[in-house]
């Protein structure tokens, strides 16, 4: 035993210079962790590396690699596929693990509280496809209706973590209720708008797993290794039956004992945010960018999503608000004022993952799918600065308010 603790004081000594080098490096990257700020980062740069890699000479076969076929049979699947259909389901599940636990002892399991964010996530959803149609009525895009409405929720909340405690705590609580709920939107528009054919026969089978899934709940089976196969079969049923298959992950995460979330979450959290969010940035925003930029940015499809996140966002979630805080249905937090409400409005803007998403099952078209991907990318841009800045210019105005008070 003393030769093993003198093994491991030799090989500590040894490592001593080799730590004291990467600590430099280390620190800051834990930094960026723990403050959230790391998986914003890190969809930037892969996002960077896919369009910088993509549009270098002989870029072409960065774009096409993710047309590689994988798999066997019925399951020979494009990695951009299987990035999709299948590494999403992990996120999705992670996702509705988020949106059980909010439900049911969070932010959102008391109505009074839910009112107020579920209010603004329905308006922060309905302006944004308003505006999407209203430019694009007539142009054979309305297909992309969707893509505005979503929230980025671990983007938009990393941005927001640059703020540090420069804004009150009930903004980052308030903007992670409404994104929870949009996320819950998101996965109704894309179950009920984007299943182009339904396979009876397989959703029969899907619901036979649910009822699996259902009574190992029931009997309260605490250990999470039960449920995984039952849930890949009910990811494969799924997928078979038309409806998209990473609803199975939503599903899936409904049936986890509740004592088992928290859990699954804290182990999920680093793999979907630090893994699987990067990956499908690289895989979906490898863009070919054509001669005519400026087309692409004025065309009616790029001008219904950027007005949608920039522009609809905001106002979709301050005005829901403000008409049922004037009914006297809901009241806004503690310590917010109307102008904290707009700058996480804006905020709210950054849609990136889950609207690059949607805009795979509404498109085929590259063309189509290329520009779209584009006004994401300054919607999402234009949405985080703006709502940075005008948070901070809140907090000023507030100080200065304050001090003159005094």
């Amino acid at each position: 035993m003393m030769k093993v603790k003198r093994k491991i004081v030799v090989i500590k000594q040894a490592m001593g210079p080799i730590v004291e080098i990467a600590e430099p490096i280390i620190n800051p990257i834990k930094d960026l962790a723990d403050s959230g700020r790391l998986a914003g980062i890190l969809l930037l740069i892969a996002t960077a590396i896919a369009m910088t890699w993509s549009n270098m000479p002989g870029g072409e076969s960065f774009a096409t690699f993710w047309d590689t076929k994988l798999g066997i049979g019925p399951l020979e699947k494009t990695l951009n596929h299987w990035i999709n259909d299948g590494l999403m389901v992990i996120f999705f599940f992670f996702v509705g693990l988020e949106i059980k636990r909010e439900l049911l002892v969070g932010e959102l399991s008391d109505f009074q509280q839910a009112l107020l964010p579920g209010v603004a996530a329905v308006g922060g959803a309905i302006l944004p496809a308003a505006f999407f149609v209203m430019f694009n009525r007539g142009e054979g895009n309305l297909d992309g209706w969707a893509i505005p409405t979503a929230t980025d929720i671990a983007f938009s909340l990393g941005m927001l973590s640059l703020l540090g405690n420069r804004v009150p705590f009930a903004v980052k609580v308030l903007l992670t209720a409404i994104a929870v709920i949009d996320d819950l939107i998101a996965v109704l528009v894309i179950a009920l708008f984007y299943t182009k054919q339904i396979d009876f026969t397989m959703l029969a089978y899907a619901a036979g797993v649910m009822a699996v899934l259902g009574a190992l709940n029931y009997f309260k089976v605490r250990r999470f290794v039960f449920y995984i196969l039952p849930g890949i079969l009910l990811w494969f049923f799924i997928l078979k039956s038309g409806v998209h298959a990473t609803i199975a992950g939503v599903l899936l995460a409904m049936t986890i004992p509740l004592d088992e979330v928290d859990d699954l979450e804290h182990a999920l959290y680093k793999p979907v945010n630090y893994l699987i969010m990067p990956i499908f940035a690289l895989a979906n925003t490898a863009i070919i960018l054509s001669g005519d930029i400026g087309s692409m940015l004025t065309s009616p499809l790029s001008y219904g999503i950027i007005s949608g996140l920039f522009l609809g966002k905001p106002l979709g979630i301050v005005v829901l608000s403000w008409i049922v805080v004037k009914l006297g249905w809901a009241k806004l937090p503690k310590g917010l004022r109307w102008r904290h409400i707009f700058g996480l409005g804006f905020t709210a803007g950054i849609g990136f993952t889950m609207s690059i998403f949607i805009t795979n099952l509404s498109f085929e078209d590259t063309t189509l799918l290329n520009t779209a991907k584009v006004a994401i990318m300054v919607g999402t841009v234009l949405s985080g600065v703006v709502g940075l800045l005008w948070l901070i210019r809140v907090e000023q105005s507030l100080e200065t308010a304050a001090i003159e008070e005094l």
